[in-house]
């Protein structure tokens, strides 16, 4: 997760980079430079770039396509209002993994060595990417293929909606009135 990392740089460099870049930078994934998808995988060199294509699959796609997963089950849950309904994400686990999600936690901690103890944000991010591992794995490829182009198709369309949100500007300090 590139992110995490500009995060503790820009902690290290508050006073060497502009407080809009670091914000632009962590809070839209936007860099300071605007640089095509050749220019940053050769800033990046090779190795580095694979890591970045998988988080970028393993993580961010997955966590979206389970996002569109969980958006049909609400979807399907509003047209029957009497019935009583499990969780979405349970749902959406077992759609796209064919096990419930607190199975598949079982199998991730058992494997790592982590059963019985506090998930960490990082462990979370983890357990995505072994999920994705495990759709791998786990599902046919044309399935698996259909499910990626869902999962982008949901970041694109996460990324308009981002684009068109209004930018909320702080005023300065001197516009606020105490009252």
């Amino acid at each position: 997760d590139w992110l995490v990392l500009a995060e503790r740089l820009c902690a290290e460099l508050e006073d060497w980079a502009p407080e809009d870049e670091r914000e632009a930078l962590l809070f839209a994934g936007r860099l300071p430079l605007a640089m095509t998808e050749d220019e940053f995988r050769e800033a990046l060199g090779p190795a580095k770039y694979r890591a970045h294509l998988n988080y970028l699959y393993g993580v961010t796609v997955e966590e979206a396509l389970l996002l569109s997963v969980e958006e049909e089950v609400h979807k399907e849950n509003r047209g029957q209002v009497w019935v009583r309904h499990r969780r979405a994400d349970e749902v959406a686990h077992e759609r796209v993994y064919g096990r419930p999600k607190s199975d598949l936690l079982v199998q991730f901690l058992a494997e790592r060595g982590l059963a019985g103890e506090t998930l960490s944000y990082t462990d979370w991010k983890e357990f995505t990417y072994w999920l994705f591992k495990y759709r791998l794995r786990a599902c046919d490829p044309a399935r698996v293929a259909s499910d990626t182009r869902r999962g982008l198709a949901q970041l694109s369309r996460l990324e308009a909606l981002h684009k068109r949100s209004p930018v909320f500007v702080a005023r300065p300090a001197a516009d606020v009135i105490d009252v």
